[in-house]
C-alpha cells in the first residue's frame, strides 16, 4: 500500500487541473510584483523625458520668440531671441520699421533673455546688462502732435577695449543718407564700404573713403530715420543688399555707440521730423573754370581778360571766372606788387590791368595749408606764432612743433583753427584779397581728412574725428554767404555752397549716372545749395570731346543751383553745343532760379528740402523708392533726363498724390500713378513735367 501511495503521488500532481503549479504560487506573483514595477519605473522615465522634452520645447519653440521690451502708441521694441535683434514693429505687428542685429554683443552660443528691465518699472526706458560686455539703455520719447516715435540707444562697455557692432538690416527697407561715395548710389543698398572710420576724407587719396558731404544720418523707406550721435567717434561699414552696420572704436575710455531710431507714418514723416535746416543764399550764376597754365599774375591777367570776352563774344550771359589755388596765389602777388608800386609812387603802367581784375566776377582758391618754403611760416617760427598751425608739443611742456603735412605736391603746415589768432590772420588774408580784388566767392578747399591721425598722432580734442570741417564751416560763415566748401559736415545749416564730388567724363555711376543720386543724396542731407561738378565731368582734368555727353550733363545741371563748366562750349565749335549751352543758361535764369528762390523760403520755413526724391509725392508707394534717374524741384516739377549713351527716349514714372501731370514740351496730360514706358526725348530736350491739382 506504502508503495502504491509512493508510486500515486506523482502522478496525482500531474493531473492537477490548476495551470499554475501549487508549489510556485508564490514565486509567480512576485514576479507579477516586479513586472509591474519595472512597468510603472518605464512610465516614470517615459513621464520624465516627455516632460523634459516639453520644458525644452517650451524653451525653444513654444516659448514666444518675441518679447515686448517698450510700447509706445503706435510702434513697440521687440527682442528677437533666435535672431539675436532688436525689432521695431507697429503694435498691430502688421509693419516692420527697423531690424537690429545686436547678436555680436556677447557669446551668441548662450542664450540670452534679453527681457529682464532693470530700469524698474518705468515704461518708458529699458536697462540690461551683458555680464562683462556691454550695458545698455533705451529710452522712448512719443510726440503725439507729430505722430512720431523715437527710440535713444546707448550701448555702454563694461570694460576696456570691447567692440560694439550694431547692424540695421536692408531687407525691405531702401536707405538714404550717411556718406558721400565714389560711384554715389540711391539708394545706398548697393554700395560696399568696408568697416572704416565714419569721417569725410579726400576721396582723390582715398576713393574707398566717405568724402564730400558725410552726415551722421540714415532714412529707411519703411518710415524709420537713424540719427547717430555726433561728438562719439565710430565706424561705419555698408555689406551690399544686406545690411549696414555701426561700430564703436575699442579704446580705453569705454566709447559708447550712441544712436537714435525716429519711426513715423511713412518716410516722407520721419525725414521731415529728423532734419531741420535754415540757410539764405546769394544769386546763381554759371561758374567757368579758368584754364590758364601760367606763371605770373601779368599773365594770368590778360587770359582773365580773353575768357571774359569770349563769354561777351558768346552770348553766355553773366557768369563767375574760377580761379583755382594757384592762379589764386598769383593774385595775390601781383596785388601785393600792386599795393607796393602805389606807395612808392611808381608808373601804373606795369600794374594798369589789376582794376580790370576787380570788375570781374571772379571765385577764388583757398585753403588752409601754408607752403614750409614761404616767407610767411619762417616768420611765425621767428616772431613765436607758431600755435598759429597745427603742432605737437616736443616734451609734456615743451616747445611747440608744427606738424608737417603734404598739399598739392608740397610740404606745408596747416591752420590751427582753434587758435582764434589764426583765424583772425587767416579773414585778414582773406579781407585783404576781397578789397582789392573784389571777388564774388571764395572756394575753401582742404579741410577733409584728419592730420594728427594719419600720422598715428593723438589728435587734440577739440579735433577729433572730422571736427575740423565743422570749424572750417564756421569760419567760411565769418567770411560771408558767399562762400563754398569742399566737404560738408554737421553745416548744412550755415549759409554756405557745398561743391559735389568731381565726376569721370563718361556715362557711368562715376560720372554721368552719378550726378542725380549725388544730387538726392545731398538735399536730403540739407545740403540744398551746391555747385556740381562741371559739365562734362573734370576729374581727369581734360577737355570733354563727347558731345553727346555734354549736351545730356548740360540738360541736367540746368536744373540745378549752379552751372559749372570746365570745357568752354566754344571748344565744340559754333554749332548745336554752343546754342544749346546759351538756350539751357538763359531757361535756367528765367525758370529755375525762381523755383529756387521760392522753395528756399519752404526750406528756411520747414527743413523741406529743395530737390526731392519722387517718394517725396508718394512716400506709401514702392515704385518710388528705386528711382535714381528722375528728381522733383518742390512739389510742381518733375525732371527726368537721359544718362544712357545714344538714347532718345527713357521710362518715366510719374508718382500719383490725387493730381496729375503735364509734359512741358507738348502739353501732354497724365494721371498721377502712370508709367511712361519708352517715352521720346530728344538729344536736344530734357523730359520735364508740371504738376496740375
Amino acid at each position: 500500500v506504502s508503495k502504491k501511495k509512493k508510486n500515486n503521488m506523482p502522478h496525482a500532481r500531474n493531473r492537477n487541473p490548476s495551470p499554475i503549479p501549487e508549489v510556485t504560487w508564490d514565486t509567480g506573483l512576485k514576479e507579477m510584483n516586479e513586472t509591474w514595477k519595472g512597468a510603472i519605473a518605464c512610465l516614470g522615465v517615459a513621464v520624465f523625458f516627455v516632460m523634459t522634452i516639453g520644458i525644452i520645447y517650451w524653451q525653444v519653440v513654444d516659448q514666444p520668440n518675441k518679447n515686448w521690451i517698450l510700447r509706445g502708441t503706435f510702434s513697440g521694441l521687440i527682442w528677437e531671441r533666435r535672431t539675436q535683434s532688436l525689432v521695431i514693429q507697429t503694435l498691430t505687428e502688421d509693419k516692420t520699421y527697423v531690424e537690429i542685429d545686436v547678436g555680436n554683443v556677447g557669446n551668441p552660443d548662450i542664450e540670452v533673455p534679453f527681457v529682464r528691465n532693470l530700469c524698474w518699472l518705468n515704461k518708458t526706458e529699458f536697462c540690461y546688462t551683458w555680464d562683462s560686455v556691454a550695458e545698455v539703455k533705451i529710452s522712448l520719447e512719443v510726440d503725439e502732435e507729430k505722430q512720431t516715435e523715437c527710440y535713444s540707444m546707448t550701448w555702454a562697455p563694461v570694460h576696456c577695449h570691447v567692440e560694439l557692432k550694431d547692424c540695421f538690416s536692408m531687407t525691405n527697407v531702401s536707405w538714404y543718407g550717411g556718406a558721400s561715395v565714389r560711384g554715389q548710389t540711391w539708394p545706398i543698398n548697393d554700395q560696399n564700404a568696408t568697416m572704416q572710420p565714419f569721417v569725410v576724407s579726400d576721396l582723390k587719396d582715398n576713393p574707398s573713403g566717405f568724402g564730400s558731404v558725410l552726415e551722421r544720418y540714415f532714412l529707411g523707406s519703411s518710415g524709420v530715420a537713424v540719427l547717430v550721435s555726433p561728438d562719439i567717434p565710430v565706424q561705419l561699414g555698408v555689406d551690399s543688399r544686406h545690411q549696414f552696420c555701426l561700430q564703436s572704436l575699442p579704446s580705453m575710455e569705454r566709447l559708447p555707440l550712441q544712436y537714435t531710431v525716429c519711426v513715423a507714418y511713412n518716410v516722407k514723416a520721419a525725414h521731415q521730423e529728423a532734419i531741420q535746416q535754415l540757410s539764405q543764399h546769394n544769386r546763381e550764376l554759371p561758374f567757368w573754370k579758368l584754364l590758364a597754365s601760367v606763371d605770373s599774375g601779368q599773365k594770368l591777367e590778360r587770359e582773365l581778360r580773353i575768357f571774359s570776352n569770349r563769354l561777351k563774344r558768346h552770348q553766355l550771359g553773366e557768369g563767375v571766372i574760377s580761379l583755382n589755388e594757384h592762379s589764386t596765389a598769383l593774385l595775390s602777388d601781383m596785388d601785393h606788387h600792386y599795393l607796393n608800386n602805389r606807395k612808392r609812387g611808381m608808373s601804373k603802367r606795369l600794374t594798369r590791368d589789376l582794376p580790370l581784375v576787380k570788375l570781374l566776377n571772379i571765385s577764388i582758391t583757398l585753403s588752409p595749408f601754408l607752403g614750409v618754403d614761404t616767407t610767411q611760416f619762417h616768420t611765425s617760427l621767428v616772431d613765436g606764432t607758431q600755435a598759429h598751425w597745427l603742432s605737437l608739443p616736443s616734451a609734456p611742456q615743451g616747445q611747440l612743433i608744427p606738424v608737417m603735412s603734404h598739399w598739392r605736391g608740397k610740404f606745408c603746415v596747416k591752420l590751427n583753427i582753434t587758435n582764434p589768432a589764426a583765424v583772425s590772420w587767416f579773414l585778414d588774408r582773406v579781407g585783404s584779397l576781397h578789397s582789392h580784388l573784389g571777388m564774388e566767392y571764395i572756394v575753401l578747399e582742404g579741410g577733409e581728412g584728419n592730420l594728427f591721425e594719419e600720422q598715428a598722432l593723438r589728435p587734440p580734442q577739440a579735433l577729433g574725428g572730422d571736427k575740423y570741417i565743422s570749424l572750417l564751416a564756421d569760419l567760411g560763415t565769418r567770411i560771408g554767404n558767399s562762400t563754398i566748401m569742399t566737404a560738408g559736415t554737421r553745416s548744412s545749416h550755415k549759409p554756405l555752397f557745398v561743391r559735389m564730388t568731381r565726376l569721370q567724363s563718361d556715362w557711368s555711376p562715376m560720372g554721368l549716372k552719378g550726378i542725380i543720386p549725388s544730387l538726392l543724396h545731398h538735399t536730403l542731407l540739407g545740403y540744398n545749395f551746391l555747385i556740381p561738378d562741371a559739365v562734362g565731368g573734370s576729374l581727369s582734368g581734360e577737355l570733354v570731346t563727347d558731345e553727346e555727353l555734354f549736351i545730356r550733363w548740360l540738360e541736367i545741371t540746368a536744373f540745378l543751383p549752379v552751372i559749372s563748366f570746365h570745357t568752354p562750349p566754344w571748344v565744340c565749335g559754333e554749332g548745336r553745343v554752343l546754342n544749346l549751352s546759351q538756350i539751357y543758361i538763359a531757361k535756367h535764369q528765367r525758370d529755375v532760379v525762381p523755383l529756387i528762390e521760392k522753395y528756399a523760403e519752404e526750406w528756411r520755413l520747414t527743413g523741406n528740402p529743395i530737390y526731392r526724391p519722387i517718394w517725396w509725392l508718394s512716400p506709401s508707394d514702392p515704385m518710388t523708392f528705386n528711382i535714381d534717374d528722375q528728381f522733383l524741384i518742390g512739389d510742381e516739377v518733375l525732371v527726368a533726363p537721359v544718362v544712357e549713351k545714344g538714347a532718345v527716349q527713357r521710362d518715366i514714372y510719374l508718382p500719383d498724390g490725387g493730381f496729375q501731370w503735364h509734359d512741358s514740351q507738348n502739353a501732354q496730360v497724365f494721371d498721377g500713378g502712370t508709367f511712361l514706358q519708352d517715352y521720346p526725348v530728344a538729344l536736344e530736350e530734357v523730359a520735364v513735367f508740371l504738376r496740375r491739382s
